[in-house]
């Protein structure tokens, strides 16, 4: 579509595009919004430079596109339960993200998107790698495509939360973690657009086959969608926004910047059940 509200370059052949020429630490008009939305679908995860959020103005933000959500392991700061704090240092035994993800997909409603503000990066590496997932859906064969229609998948964040809740000596033993089935192949809601719907991070099992296919078959569809073919990579600047869709995208984020610190904040706007 032609975009008349917003300045756009496109980075990669499947997915991304910085956003220039807009300030979103202000209110936005409704076209811009409007465009905004629409180039979420086209693009799958949006970038924006130099926008020195604080906590108000990146929740007014994501209220453009939908109610926020609290995540289901990590509380928000006081007043601010929609914030999830992204942190890691010399101390840290873990960061956010270092595995393939697509966020909190264990929710039965998962999120729509993400909108990830860092204002302090290191001054080397800290990228975040995105994958389309439509890219590696339209990459299979006939064959698997076929085999793969009307397919269910559980995910869970039992294994994710208390691994991480164990490296920072959180205890969870009385806590009940989300679980969801989706679709394994979905369809976009913006774009229309069929995509693969299983992330190493939160899928444990297709449910409509025997338990050893369902791991060969996760594995190699985990694999195929972490090609270097379908992906893209983000480097930070203090201030920079990533505006990523959850049913269009997976993503890691690189672990390489240790000792240093790489520290910012996240919301997530809330979703609907997804549609095969």
């Amino acid at each position: 579509m032609a975009y008349e509200a917003l300045t756009l370059h496109r980075l990669s052949p499947h997915l991304g595009a910085e956003v220039r020429d807009i300030d979103i630490t202000r209110p936005l008009s409704n076209a811009q919004v409007e465009e905004l939305h629409q180039a979420l679908g086209e693009y799958g995860v949006l970038f924006f430079r130099d926008q020195p959020f604080d906590h108000d103005s990146q929740k007014r933000f994501g209220r453009y596109f939908g109610e926020l959500d609290i995540h289901p392991n990590t509380p928000g700061p006081d007043g601010h339960p929609e914030i999830l704090p992204i942190h890691a240092d010399a101390n840290s035994k873990r960061i956010n993200g270092e595995r393939w993800h697509s966020d909190v997909s264990c929710f039965q409603a998962p999120p729509l998107g993400s909108i990830l503000h860092l204002h302090t990066v290191p001054p080397l590496g800290g990228d975040t790698l995105f994958a389309s997932l439509a890219a590696a859906y339209e990459a299979l064969s006939p064959q698997l495509k076929a085999y793969l229609e009307g397919l269910t998948a559980t995910h869970s964040g039992e294994r994710s939360y208390r691994r991480t809740n164990r490296l920072i000596g959180v205890d969870d033993a009385g806590r009940v973690h989300p679980s969801a089935v989706h679709p394994v192949v979905i369809r976009h809601p913006i774009s229309g657009r069929r995509g693969l719907y299983v992330n190493r991070g939160f899928t444990v099992r297709i449910n409509e086959v025997p338990e050893e296919e369902s791991d060969a078959i996760l594995h190699y569809l985990w694999q195929h969608a972490e090609r270097p073919d379908f992906q893209m990579r983000f480097q930070w600047q203090p201030n920079s926004v990533a505006f990523w869709d959850n049913r269009a995208v997976q993503h890691l984020a690189v672990w390489d910047y240790y000792p240093n610190t790489r520290s910012g904040s996240r919301v997530t706007i809330k979703g609907q059940r997804l549609a095969a």
